[in-house]
């Protein structure tokens, strides 16, 4: 039986990952910070699916959450790095230490976690990392620069890794998706109500159209046509007028950042 560990996974694209993977047969391991959501969502999935899931309660913005995780990473066949946060202020008023605990689970926690599972991934000769990043990750904004900063190095870091990955058997994919309906926003007490239906998209959809750009071998997957228009926009617009743009984005920025 193959097994897949979600970060982050009762809620959202997490719980979304869960759900596809339990629909596919694989045992999972789920782990967030919650211990009751954790093991409610668990059952619910093993009753559904009739799979075996285990939970682990780790905060993987610490070093102690982080180690605690990797310990359950050897015989992992697909690795999610789901997990990550935003910040609902722009960078000089949400503080340091806000900052860095941002950095700390939406790029140190990916990089540990995916440097032990592929180690073992590659000593195996398969396995699957996909990690979680944002369309935010393309372009600047400024209330969000920290975040998307972030996720433009989780898209470049998969990237990267995925094309050594590739002579080993082991696939590696960043997936970039645009707003999407989940918990993510309110807990990072950022308003959505002025953020256009359109820009919505579903997270089971968003699995869905991400699993098939990992069969078909993509290294990034922006899921949705609309959001596919945008990045491609963004990757050839000048920075002048990216950043004219952006500007003139801020209070929308502010109020919604870009899952």
């Amino acid at each position: 039986m193959s097994t897949a560990l979600i970060t982050g996974g009762t809620a959202g694209l997490g719980a979304a990952f869960a759900r596809y993977f339990a629909s596919a047969g694989y045992d999972l391991i789920l782990v967030a910070r919650g211990v009751e959501r954790l093991d409610r969502f668990g059952a619910e999935l093993a009753q559904q699916y009739s799979v075996t899931v285990s939970s682990t309660a780790a905060d993987l913005t610490t070093d102690e959450g982080c180690s605690a995780v990797i310990e359950l990473l050897d015989g992992v066949d697909v690795l999610v790095n789901n997990a990550g946060i935003g910040l609902g202020k722009g960078f000089s008023a949400a503080g340091l230490e806000a900052e860095e605990r941002l950095l700390n689970l939406n790029v140190r926690s990916v990089l540990r976690l995916s440097h032990e599972a592929f180690k073992h991934m590659r000593r195996r000769g398969r396995g699957t990392i996909i990690n979680v990043s944002s369309v935010a990750g393309f372009g600047p904004t400024m209330p969000g620069s920290t975040y998307n900063a972030s996720k433009a190095w989780v898209t470049s870091f998969s990237e990267s890794i995925g094309l050594l990955g590739r002579s080993e058997n082991v696939r590696v994919m960043a997936l970039c998706p645009g707003f999407v309906r989940t918990e993510f926003h309110s807990s990072a007490n950022i308003p959505t109500s002025d953020i256009p239906g359109w820009m919505w998209l579903n997270a089971d959809s968003v699995v869905e159209s991400g699993m098939r750009d990992l069969r078909r071998g993509k290294l990034i997957s922006v899921p949705s046509v609309k959001y596919k228009f945008i990045v491609s926009a963004i990757r050839h617009m000048p920075l002048g007028a990216l950043g004219r743009i952006t500007t003139r984005l801020a209070a929308i920025s502010a109020r919604g950042q870009i899952r």
